[in-house]
């Protein structure tokens, strides 16, 4: 950690005694786990600030893994490290029982931060979609459940799997026999940092939108023939037929995307030439494709393809261009019992009002593969999952500004009003969970239905204009 990051005790609000009603006692409900968050706090601050500025981006995630893989054996987990690549398995036994699994990501964003915060990246990656959050947190949760060990019986897995930006983590942890090695889940959990308000949750609904949208990424070359700049009539200018293929490829949303259909098409690089004399041979784009159903997501991924490949022809391209999947998810739909169990959990942590039904949203995520979606990888079948997106926005802006969004190089978690619900929330799941599994009932402080006060579905506290990660 560089001296321009702050030590936690200097972040407002991030002391064990922050919270009201925080002392050395506590009782055996949800909501004292907010007060519980407290004592693992300044831990959680710490490994935040220092991933925050130490970012890493998917495929290189050395240095995070270990940070993260240190803090989990600390607080007495059993760490097995280098799964799938950089991911970390960690497990705690407390006795038989249900074996809940918590997820978060290890990668940053390959971007420069421009927040200004002291404590801000200085390399060339940025934690932009909240994953140092989502790292600190499960962190955080696990040291909280271990502190908690006479509540529950059973086995908490946490995972810190690399490389999500991409969508290539989940699979690469996966195919390295996460469930062969570390047994079957009976429940994933994983949250998701969001524009809402610190303090807030929101989750699917039944019979709702996914949580995320069906995605996939594309690398797209078209050839050309080189010359030079000043012969343009002896070469073949691919940069052109690649500036038509941008171009074009806004229609696929506007033109052949029903009015009603959630699609969404983004050319983020396009990469060609070293000089401005030269017309170069071939140039590259990455494509990023989003649906909200598969049928629309194969609809637009065809399209690309017929476009890229009829610019190409009327440029009189001297071979056909190559479109690659880099890679792919699946829409995310949560099991609707096990999400009515933790928006129960929530709402008495946090207040019915705090839990928010989400509607949907076009981010990818390739946690699907931890479910039904990876059957294939797996072969486990039925393994419930559940995703909420927390809040992580503070107090509004005098300028009346939205705060930041997920992939913006402003954006910035206030962690001083977010950090103690992201360690709680999971928890609290967690604690639910566990007890349902042992027949206890509907988990610490039973005695509201799931979902009691804010239902999967009601209009109270929508999270409708809020946007996703």
């Amino acid at each position: 950690m560089t001296s321009t990051v702050p030590s936690p005790s200097r972040v407002p609000g991030s002391g064990p005694d922050s919270a009201p009603g925080s002392g050395s006692g506590f009782g055996s409900g949800e909501a004292d786990l907010l007060v519980r968050a407290g004592q693992v706090l300044r831990p959680a601050l710490g490994l935040y600030l220092d991933l925050h500025a130490h970012p890493e981006p998917s495929g290189q995630e050395a240095r995070t893994a270990e940070v993260f893989a240190d803090r989990l054996a600390a607080a007495g987990l059993e760490v097995t490290r280098g799964v799938g690549g950089h991911g970390v398995v960690a497990v705690l036994r407390n006795g038989p029982g249900p074996s809940v699994w918590l997820r978060a990501e290890l990668d940053a964003l390959p971007m420069r931060e421009e927040t200004g915060l002291p404590y801000a990246s200085r390399n060339d990656a940025m934690h932009a979609c909240g994953h140092d959050l989502h790292l600190a947190a499960a962190a955080g949760a696990a040291e909280l459940l271990a502190a908690l060990s006479e509540r529950w019986r059973g086995t908490l897995v946490v995972v810190g799997q690399p490389a999500e930006e991409t969508l290539t983590g989940a699979e690469a942890m996966l195919r390295d026999g996460l469930y062969e090695r570390f047994g079957r889940p009976d429940v994933v959990l994983a949250q998701h940092a969001a524009p809402l308000p610190s303090g807030t949750v929101a989750h699917m609904t039944d019979g709702g939108p996914p949580v995320t949208g069906a995605g996939a990424v594309l690398d797209v070359t078209l050839h050309g023939r080189g010359g030079h700049a000043a012969t343009p009539h002896l070469a073949v200018d691919p940069v052109l037929a690649a500036a038509s293929v941008v171009t074009r490829l806004q229609g696929v949303v506007s033109r052949e995307a029903a009015p009603s259909a959630q699609v969404a098409v983004n050319v983020g690089t396009l990469r060609a030439g070293t000089a401005a004399n030269v017309i170069p041979d071939r140039a590259t784009l990455g494509v990023g494709v989003r649906a909200a159903d598969e049928a629309s997501l194969d609809r637009a991924l065809a399209a690309v393809r017929r476009i890229a490949h009829g610019e190409s022809v009327a440029a009189g391209a001297p071979r056909d261009p190559e479109v690659t999947v880099v890679s792919r998810s699946a829409a995310l739909r949560c099991d609707p019992a096990a999400t009515a169990a933790a928006w129960g959990a929530h709402a008495r942590l946090l207040g019915p009002g705090r839990v928010l039904p989400w509607p949907g949203s076009l981010a990818t995520e390739d946690f699907p593969l931890f479910g039904d979606a990876g059957a294939g990888i797996h072969g486990e079948s039925g393994i419930p999952l559940v995703y909420w997106m927390l809040g992580v926005a503070g107090e509004e802006r005098p300028d009346g500004e939205p705060p930041a969004p997920n992939h913006s190089p402003h954006f910035a978690p206030d962690v001083r009003t977010a950090l103690r619900p992201a360690i709680a929330a999971p928890a609290a799941a967690a604690l639910d969970h566990f007890a349902a599994g042992s027949g206890a009932g509907s988990g610490p402080g039973a005695g509201s239905e799931p979902g009691a006060g804010s239902k999967p579905g009601s209009e109270e506290g929508s999270a409708a204009t809020a946007e996703g990660q």
